[in-house]
C-alpha cells in the first residue's frame, strides 16, 4: 500500500511540476550591416530618412527592444516590438550604432545583441572615420602594470570609403586628456604605454581619414595597478 501510494504521489508531483522559463537567447544582427553605407532609407525630410533595421529570431524571447544611437550627437532612439524588424526615421549623412536587447516577461534577465555601425546616406561623397571602438582597457577597467612598467592600449577603427591614414593617441592624468602619445598609421590598432601604478589615467583615439576627416572615440578611463 504505502510502494503504491508513493508512486501516486511521484507522479501527481511529476504532472504538476513545469520546467523552468529559460532566458532570452541574444539575436543576431542582419540589416544594417556592420560598417556599412545604408542607402537604402527612404527620404522623409531633406535632412532626414526612414530606415528600416532588422535582425533574427532570439529563442526564448517574447519582446525586442531596438537602440539606434547617433554617434554625433550620441542621442539614442529606442522602439519595442514583438516583430524582428523595425523602422526609424534617423538623420542622413550621420553615423550610427544600433543593437537589439531580447527579454522574455517570464524571467527578468535580458540578452544583448552586438553592438553594429553603419552611416547613414547623405548627399556627401566622403565620409568621416567611425569613432574609433575601444578594445582595452575598457572604462572603468583595472589594470596591471607589466614588468616594462607598460600597458596595452587597443581599439578598433572602421571607415565606408576604406582611407584611414592614422590615429591620434591622447592619454593623461586629466580629463579630457591633452596628451598626444603616438601618432600610428592605419595599420596598427594597439600600442603600449609608460604608466605609473595606483594611477587613473584617461584616453581616447582620434582616426583621421586620407580626406583630411576625423572622429573622436570618446573618452575612456583605467587604473593602473
Amino acid at each position: 500500500m504505502r510502494v503504491i501510494l508513493f508512486v501516486f504521489i511521484s507522479l501527481l508531483f511529476a504532472a504538476c511540476k513545469k520546467d523552468s522559463p529559460k532566458p532570452p537567447s541574444a539575436a543576431l544582427l542582419t540589416f544594417p550591416e556592420q560598417n556599412s553605407l545604408c542607402t537604402t532609407g527612404v527620404s522623409i525630410t531633406p535632412t532626414s530618412s526612414r530606415v528600416e533595421f532588422i535582425w533574427q529570431t532570439a529563442n526564448n524571447t517574447n519582446t525586442y527592444e531596438l537602440r539606434v544611437t547617433n554617434l554625433l550627437t550620441d542621442i539614442t532612439q529606442t522602439v519595442n516590438t514583438q516583430a524582428t524588424s523595425a523602422e526609424v526615421t534617423i538623420e542622413k549623412g550621420a553615423p550610427f550604432s544600433w543593437q537589439v536587447i531580447t527579454r522574455n516577461t517570464l524571467v527578468q534577465e535580458t540578452a544583448s545583441s552586438a553592438v553594429w555601425q553603419f552611416f547613414n546616406a547623405g548627399s556627401q561623397t566622403t565620409h568621416a572615420p567611425f569613432p574609433a571602438q575601444i578594445v582595452t582597457p575598457l572604462s572603468g577597467a583595472s589594470v596591471v602594470i607589466d614588468i616594462n612598467s607598460e600597458i596595452e592600449l587597443e581599439w578598433s577603427a572602421a571607415d565606408v570609403d576604406d582611407d584611414i591614414v592614422g590615429y591620434e593617441i591622447f592619454l593623461d592624468t586629466v580629463s579630457p586628456p591633452q596628451v598626444l602619445v603616438a601618432s600610428p598609421a592605419a595599420t596598427v590598432s594597439s600600442i603600449k604605454v609608460n604608466a605609473l601604478p595606483n594611477t587613473v589615467y584617461y584616453w581616447k583615439v582620434i582616426t583621421r581619414d586620407a580626406e583630411g576627416n576625423t572622429s573622436d572615440s570618446g573618452i575612456y578611463s583605467f587604473r593602473a595597478l
